[in-house]
């Protein structure tokens, strides 16, 4: 991968603006792939993206905004995906240019629906990228922070060490320090499960349970990400780092984690539907609940939180009656 490739965005979301925000800070010529002309228009006309992290504003002299997602992909050497997982096949439906020379990069947290495998996965399965060619942008990070300059940490993951750190690279700053590391598997499940369980301490808070509670709650979601990435994928490797403990931590508990907003909002008596309405952006975490879910009637993992999250989302027992059998599985 060299310096002087050509790196591009795709999504318009507060993570697609904060990642577009880091590398045009970094970098000329970034390319930026948004759905939505109306955005772009006014991107052009203001200097802003009008939907997400507004403060955020682009010099578009330095970067190229299309709506064509084929000419952005063939101008571009690395393309760093940045949409919901829901909506990742409609964002890629137009896609008639090939990514198989491609360096594709994920900065989603979630799992392709009905398929029920990770970005990553996707892209070598439905694409043909080879592994060797993906990479993986995980936190601990939320966009809101990254807007505001605040000191952030982001971790990069490709199967080489030497791909990994020169991605890194790209977006190193001032305020931007970065880890590195070859676990592509466990830092995008990590990166999954860590929003379930973020829906799982905004359910608890969202009933009234304390800071007490909250600290066994997240204790044993990290033991619940261990056991599930020992038995799919058993490798080398330290989940008490900020790839994973650090990243289910400021989802847990940061007051800009749409995930434990969500669960909030449904431990405070919302229905699903309703807090879906109440929201302006999508918590991944109730799409990854289901597949997780599924993913593990073939493994069978000890997961209590995950299992009593997709029983309050899809099951509709009521989030006090399972929060309270939850309580007598926590260690």
């Amino acid at each position: 991968m060299e310096s002087k490739k050509s790196i591009a965005v795709v999504g318009s979301g507060s993570w697609a603006t904060a990642i577009a925000k880091i590398l045009h800070e970094n970098r000329e010529g970034v390319n930026w792939y948004i759905r939505e002309q109306g955005i772009i228009d006014s991107i052009k006309l203001h200097r802003n993206n009008p939907k997400y992290l507004s403060s955020v504003y682009f010099d578009t002299n330095r970067i190229n905004l299309s709506n064509d997602i084929n000419e952005v992909v063939e101008s571009s050497d690395i393309i760093v995906f940045v949409v919901p997982s829901v909506f990742l096949k409609t964002w890629l439906e137009p896609l008639t240019a090939s990514l198989k020379n491609k360096f594709v990069v994920t900065a989603i947290k979630g799992i392709v629906p009905q398929n029920n495998i990770t970005v990553a996965e996707y892209f070598n399965q439905q694409y043909s990228v080879p592994f060797d060619n993906i990479g993986v942008i995980s936190g601990p990070c939320h966009a809101e922070e990254v807007a505001l300059g605040r000191l952030s940490y982001l971790t990069f993951s490709c199967k080489k060490q030497s791909e990994a750190e020169h991605l890194a690279s790209f977006f190193k700053s001032y305020y931007i320090k970065t880890t590195t590391g070859t676990d592509i598997y466990g830092t995008e499940y990590s990166a999954v499960l860590k929003n379930i369980f973020a829906m799982a301490t905004g359910i608890a808070h969202g009933l009234g349970y304390g800071d007490n509670f909250l600290a066994v709650l997240v204790s044993n979601a990290q033991l619940e990400i261990k056991r599930f990435l020992d038995k799919t994928y058993p490798s080398k490797r330290e989940i008490s780092t900020s790839a994973y403990l650090g990243d289910l931590l400021v989802t847990s508990y940061s007051q800009f984690s749409r995930n434990r907003l969500f669960g909030t909002m449904i431990g405070k008596g919302y229905s699903v539907k309703a807090t879906m309405l109440e929201m302006n952006m999508v918590a991944e975490g109730y799409y990854a609940t289901q597949c997780i879910h599924e993913i593990n009637k073939k493994h069978d993992v000890e997961m209590p939180i995950t299992q009593a999250v997709y029983n309050i989302l899809y099951e509709g027992i009521a989030p006090s009656i399972e929060m309270k059998i939850l309580t007598e599985k926590l260690q």
